[in-house]
């Protein structure tokens, strides 16, 4: 698909899907499958049977696997990995760029941006509602991420992590 057509695409998205009903209300209107069939169009690779949610953005760099969700109001801003079968809540914020700030003697605003770092999330995740993840986290395969964790450390294979700063509390049992 050509430049034009994605930001056609792009912009129908911000006007009419995006502000669509939520996927499970009784009248969604085909909100689903609408927000996918943009997201097909404007990402770098969506798998199959993604559910996109209401209110949702997400960059051009995402790359999302079959079977995984974006919540209702969730941000994820520049070059983002999710694997299959990822459960997210809503408001969930994902970001893989911050300011730059090492230079006390330049006004942070005037230091620019550091490099993008970007982020990825493993196969069968499941992260909560309002979970913030910074620039260049992995979280492993299996992972839990309570609500509200502020996520600035890897996050290894099943592990259960909550709080802010986030801290591992236990581990998946595998049967």
């Amino acid at each position: 698909m050509n430049l034009i057509s994605v930001s056609l695409i792009r912009k129908f998205y911000e006007f009419i899907p995006k502000r669509m009903p939520k996927s499970n209300e009784r009248f969604s209107f085909g909100a689903k499958k609408l927000r996918y069939w943009c997201a097909k169009h404007m990402i770098a690779y969506c798998g199959n049977d993604v559910n996109i949610e209401h209110g949702a953005t997400f960059s051009p760099k995402l790359r999302i696997g079959d079977y995984s969700g974006v919540g209702v109001h969730c941000e994820l801003n520049g070059e983002i990995t999710i694997g299959q079968n990822v459960l997210m809540g809503p408001e969930v914020i994902i970001y893989t760029q911050n300011h730059e700030f090492s230079n006390k003697d330049v006004l942070i605003k005037n230091q620019g941006y550091r490099e993008t770092a970007p982020v990825k999330i493993g196969d069968d995740v499941w992260i909560g509602r309002r979970v913030i993840i910074l620039p260049g986290v992995h979280i492993g395969t299996g992972a839990v991420i309570g609500a509200g964790a502020v996520v600035a450390k890897d996050i290894p294979e099943y592990a259960i992590a909550v709080g802010n700063p986030v801290r591992i509390i236990g581990k998946r049992e595998i049967k």
